[in-house]
């Protein structure tokens, strides 16, 4: 693993954020409300942010003051994306490399969600069926699903 930043933010609880590709219009909205709700509340919130929804919660979540944890599926970047710098330099940032390929496949990317889950105290599931790929791993880590996690708790009814 490859490391750059606040390695002090994983002494935090953190809470991992993992988005299914196919979600709801209303569950996005959700979404959107959660993350500014853990942006105010100043708690660390560990994801990958690689698709579109978690990208958008990366968004949010920048505009804080609180740590983030962005765990890549594939080498380090050699040049970091310009809006982590403001979070990279205040501190409040960490990036976790968890492979040395040069880009994210389903491989490196189930691998890095199984990182995450395990990592985090608590999670946040956005989207999931029994359909998803992050299924198997909702149902290995259900424990860690905060009871207020309404949208992985309806689906799965």
């Amino acid at each position: 693993m490859k490391y750059v930043g606040n390695k002090d933010l994983l002494r935090h609880h953190k809470t991992a954020f993992l988005a299914s590709g196919k979600i709801s219009s209303e569950e996005v909205m959700q979404c959107y409300d959660w993350a500014t709700e853990m942006r105010d509340r100043g708690e660390c919130v560990v994801s990958g942010f690689s698709s579109k929804l978690e990208q958008d919660v990366l968004h949010f979540l920048l505009k804080g003051s609180q740590p983030i944890i962005i765990v890549l599926a594939r080498r380090m970047y050699k040049q970091l994306p310009e809006q982590w710098q403001q979070a990279l330099d205040s501190r409040r940032l960490l990036i976790i490399s968890t492979s040395d390929a040069t880009r994210q496949s389903k491989a490196t990317a189930a691998e890095r969600n199984r990182y995450v889950a395990g990592l985090c105290e608590s999670i946040r599931f956005a989207g999931v069926s029994p359909e998803s790929s992050l299924y198997p791993l909702f149902a290995e880590y259900k424990e860690k699903v905060d009871d207020k996690d309404t949208s992985v708790i309806r689906r799965e009814t």
